[in-house]
């Protein structure tokens, strides 16, 4: 797999003048118990997986704003913990839970080159069907997004959880095929993100 530094990641990413176009999910995944939570008037975390503080940062931000304008109280991960206590799954759960979380929204880079075949297996196995779980798994296997290369398509996979239950709720994949700018793909990935949660229903049981 290819891994960029991150100081290489804007500019890479800004090199790629054409061919671009917008984030595409390929492919989500729904518990038959989502309906069965509520979020509403309680803490959202939006947490992006990544050892790249900007994107992180910046990440966090956007999707804390989307989720905040659907009706949600949503905050970013990094508001919460020093990033060094989140990469831990037993070190990060004392910190949501002192910050009283019910909710987390998690996205992570995993590629720009090779493409992982997702199926309900993979959202029901030991790694993802807990967030304590997917915790040490996400941070030990990301890829910070960017490339020079034509036709580079980047994916990210989303996934939603119940930190009282440690329970996955909803996971979707989506492909980006050369992005143009660090922010704008971020920017864009995050409100596909919402939009799909919102075709999918999950944010409106989140809402309500």
């Amino acid at each position: 797999m290819n891994r960029l530094l991150p100081a290489t990641v804007a500019a890479t990413v800004c090199a790629v003048a054409l061919l671009s176009a917008a984030p595409k999910f390929t492919s989500v995944w729904r518990s038959s118990e989502a309906g069965t939570v509520s979020f509403a008037g309680k803490k959202v975390a939006a947490l992006v997986i990544t050892q790249d503080d900007g994107l992180r940062v910046s990440g966090e931000e956007a999707l804390a704003r989307e989720l905040a304008a659907r009706g949600l109280q949503s905050v970013a991960t990094y508001r919460i913990a020093p990033k060094e206590e989140l990469q831990s799954g037993d070190r990060a759960k004392v910190w949501f839970e002192k910050a009283n979380v019910e909710g987390v929204v998690a996205m992570r880079p995993v590629s720009s080159e090779k493409r992982t075949t997702y199926t309900p297996a993979m959202w029901t196995n030991p790694y993802y069907s807990t967030l304590w779980g997917y915790y040490g798994y996400g941070w030990s296997n990301m890829y910070i997004p960017g490339s020079s290369q034509e036709h580079t398509v980047v994916v990210v996979e989303t996934t939603i959880y119940s930190v009282p239950r440690n329970q996955l709720l909803w996971a979707g994949v989506s492909e980006t095929k050369n992005p143009k700018a660090l922010q704008q793909f971020v920017e864009d990935l995050v409100k596909e993100a919402v939009k799909e949660l919102q075709k999918q229903g999950l944010a409106r049981s989140i809402a309500r």
